[in-house]
Parts: C-alpha cells; structure tokens; sequence
C-alpha cells in the first residue's frame, strides 16, 4: 500500500428515495403552456431552464447573479429575475402569484426549502419541488409535507448520478440502462460492437435467431442519426441500438447482441465529492473500490464514512505515476468524477491508455458531453442529464409514470398509463394496429397487471390495450411531446 493512502472505518447513509408523485396539470383537460419559476442559474438550474423552454412553457429564472442571468436571457427564451428567491418581493417580481410550478435548485439547501415554503404559503403555487442534497430530507418525509417546508418532489442529482453509475456497472456492456414499471421492463443501449452476433445481419434475422429473448428494437443510430428500425434494417459495427425488453431477460438480451464482458470486481474513482462518496458507499462488499481525492482533509473525512474495505489515496486522478502505481490498468472500470469536466476528462483518457477496461467521465458542458461520448471515454456522464428525467415525470400532463431523458435530451423514452375506457380513451380497447401515433414515435413494450403478476408484453399489431396498462413508448424528437400526452388524457366524462 503506498504511504498516501489510508482505509476508511465506518460504513454510513441510506440511499434516498427517489423522487415520484403525479405528474402536474392532471388527467383531464387540455394541452397547454405552464408557468414555471426556476431558482438558481447554476449548471443545473440551466439545464433545467433550456429543457423546459423547449417545450414552449413560460420560464422566469431567479438568481442573484445579473451577469449570469443576462447571458441566459440571450441564449434562452425566458425573463431573467434578480434577487433572493427566498424573499416575497422577488418571487412576486417572478410572476408567482400566476405560476403553475416553482423549481428550487440553487446551491444551498435551505434557500431551497425556504423557497418553497414561501411559494406555497404566500402565493399558493400548486407544485413545489426543491434540489436537496442532504440524504436527511427524502420525499415524503412529515418535514417535507404541507405543514413543513411544502416541498412535493425532491429532486437530488448526486442521488441521481449514483444510481445511473450503478447500473452501468451493472450491465458493463450497456451505454444507458433505464428502468420502467417499478423496474418490470428495461430500456438498454448497446453499441455494437466487430464480432457481435448482431453486426452484419437484419433486426429481423436477429429476432428469428434468439426467439427465447422476447426484445423490440425501438431506435437505431449510426454515425449520431437515427436510421429505421424496420426487420429490414442491417446492423453495423458501431451502431448505437435501444432495446426494450423484460429486466429478468436483459442479460440475456445483452449477451445476444453484445460479447458479454465479465462483471465489474475492481473499481477505481477519481473524485471524492458528494458522487464519489455516494458511489464508494453503494459499491461497499460488491467490488473492490480505490478512491483518489486531492484534499487531505476530505480524505480523513472519506476514511471516516466508509469501510476498511475501501483505499482512500491522497492524489490526483491524472497523475500517471499514481495510476500506474495503483495498477489503474488492472481496473475493470475507472470514474472521473471531481467537480472539473477537464480534469475528468484528461484523468479518464489516461487511465485507457493505461489500460483501464472501461473509463467513464463526469462532464457538465453539454459540448464536452457530446464530443467525448464513444471517443477513448467509453461514456461521458451528464449529471443534469441524469436529473430531467425526473424532473420531466413531474411536468407532463395526461397519467405519466416515468420519463427518461435520451441522446442527451434530444429524444425521450416515455411510460404512460391507460385509462378509462373505449368512449373515454384514445388507447383503452384499441389494438396497436389503430393508435394514432405521431409520426417517429413508437411503442416498445407493455406492462400488463401489478407486481408479481405483472407481465412484459411486447406490442403485437394485434394487442388490445386494456385499462391500467403501462405502456412505453420512444420518442424520437421532443416536439411531439404534447401529442404522445394528449394520447393519455382521457375525457372529462371518465370519472375512474
């Protein structure tokens, strides 16, 4: 052991919940704009911003900053408020009085809280939710109700991040694994790679030759732009391919399309920040985790938080002497996850050349994000990115049980549920061969009956659509958003 390095001597921190609830605007009515306050011009809250002025809502951004605000003004449609979010007079120059929702992510938690306790007591806005990053306040809690902070949905991007990690490493060979109908059916992305058994044939070739794994294909790019996934379509190496399919199968499924990698038993992180944290925490007994963090004291903090089990090392991530004496080429998977895009990146680009298996980098810059993706970084982590699809779940309309944000918030994967019946719905009692999709958008799998009993059914033309099922759709371009929604909402006359 090098003598920078030390053992942490505790384990601590449940996991925090994640973040559910209705979705805002109800089930019934129709399609329009909202009036949404975001607090905090940060990297997150600009994310947040550019993603919902996509969607043709009405958003005024609060911040203290004026600079950072001007420049957002520029970039983005939206009106720019400056001042302490916390305080009446700001939130009623922001249009509170009128707005549908209030999204606090500035860098401090109690401005957040405080934030929506205001906004809900003084100008009774309707849908709160709050950036927490204390694992203390989970959604739900008595703190968070009505008569607390009147926070509705937590929102907790290091939560976030984490878990988008984990599932990587769960599935070593998938770029993206989502999880739908409390986690019955899974969406994979899977590059494809010289020596696949997919590479060189037709989706349809592929389906006849592995019928045990009931999959669809809902989406194929090659070269950054979609190509149609018809049984026709000939896959190539380096595709990009969206896989829906029932999670008790995916390993399965990745074995079909991808020469499957051995598990993740070794894992060096760069960074010991609240993500790094987290992570070395949930990998705790499952791998053997090295942890490099720069700051002495934040390591003897580290070392007090985890177990024995895991290395702590005083050092940076990008020197090359310290990897290579830490035999980072050994490593089945090495995490770049300081708080510097640049840093992670050179730090992850090293560690493959030294050898590491997988390398993945935190970056914040969407620009960095979209040049390092399927470069020498295997893939490059958008944490903003991790969190709009939460956020995403809260915002649309009609009975919206998850969102997921894909191809870096260009496109989206959407669980809607059915409801009501052939008079009140566009979907109940209807086959799939009579939905009225918008053009590029399309069904990938149904999830049929709740919990044990629950099946994965993939959409036949034939499939009649009954009441409650969860269907998941791909959704190529944002802009057809509010059509999917519309599909959703059922008639005023349905009172189930």
């Amino acid at each position: 052991m090098s003598d920078r390095g030390c053992r942490g001597s505790g384990f601590a921190g449940p996991q925090a919940s994640p973040p559910g609830g209705d979705a805002a605007g109800g089930a019934a009515g129709t399609i329009c704009h909202m009036n949404i306050i975001i607090l905090g011009a940060g990297r997150v809250g600009e994310s947040v911003a550019e993603s919902l002025v996509s969607e043709q809502n009405d958003i005024t951004v609060i911040d203290l900053d004026p600079t950072r605000l001007r420049a957002l003004e520029d970039k983005l449609d939206l009106r720019g408020v400056v001042g302490n979010g916390i305080q009446p007079s700001v939130l009623r120059d922001a249009g509170a009085k009128d707005a549908d929702m209030v999204i606090a992510c500035a860098a401090m938690d109690e401005t957040n809280l405080v934030t929506c306790k205001v906004a809900h007591d003084v100008f009774n806005v309707p849908t709160t939710i709050a950036r927490l990053r204390s694992p203390e306040f989970s959604e739900g809690d008595e703190l968070l109700s009505q008569t607390g902070f009147s926070v509705n949905h937590v929102l907790c991007p290091e939560e976030s991040v984490t878990r988008y990690i984990r599932q990587l490493i769960s599935y070593p060979e998938a770029l993206q694994v989502l999880e739908f109908a409390d986690g019955r059916a899974s969406l994979i992305a899977v590059r494809a790679n010289h020596g696949g058994a997919l590479v060189g044939h037709t989706i349809g070739e592929f389906r006849e030759r592995y019928t045990r794994c009931e999959m669809r294909v809902v989406a194929l790019y090659r070269l950054d732009t979609e190509m149609e996934a018809t049984p026709s379509t000939r896959i190539l190496a380096g595709d990009e391919i969206f896989v829906l399919a029932d999670t008790d199968k995916i390993r399965e499924v990745l074995s079909a399309i991808h020469n499957i990698d051995k598990p993740v038993q070794r894992v060096m992180i760069a960074g010991g920040g609240k993500v790094g944290l987290r992570l070395a925490r949930s990998l705790a007994g499952q791998c053997e985790v090295k942890l490099l963090e720069r700051d002495k004291k934040r390591c003897e903090y580290l070392a007090s938080q985890l177990p024995s089990s895991t290395l702590i090392l005083q050092g940076d991530g990008a020197d090359e002497d310290l990897l290579d004496e830490e035999n980072v080429g050994q490593m089945d998977m090495f995490l770049a996850l300081t708080s510097d895009d640049e840093d992670n990146i050179m730090s992850a680009m090293l560690a493959k050349r030294l050898g590491a298996r997988r390398v993945m980098a935190l970056i914040n810059r969407r620009a960095y994000a979209d040049m390092m993706q399927g470069s020498t970084i295997d893939i490059a982590i958008s944490p903003a990115q991790a969190v709009i699809g939460e956020l995403l779940t809260h915002i649309r309309r009609g009975d919206v049980a998850a969102v997921h944000s894909l191809r870096r918030g260009a496109a989206e994967a959407f669980e809607g549920i059915a409801r009501g019946d052939v008079k009140t719905s566009k979907l109940v009692g209807r086959r799939i061969e009579e939905l009225k999709l918008p053009k590029g958008a399309r069904i990938g799998a149904l999830v049929r009956g709740e919990g044990r009993n629950s099946a994965v059914l993939m959409p036949h033309h034939d499939l009649l659509i009954e009441d409650g099922d969860h269907l998941i759709l791909f959704i190529p371009h944002k802009r057809l958003v509010r059509e999917v929604e519309k599909l959703f909402q059922v008639s005023a006359t349905f009172f189930g």
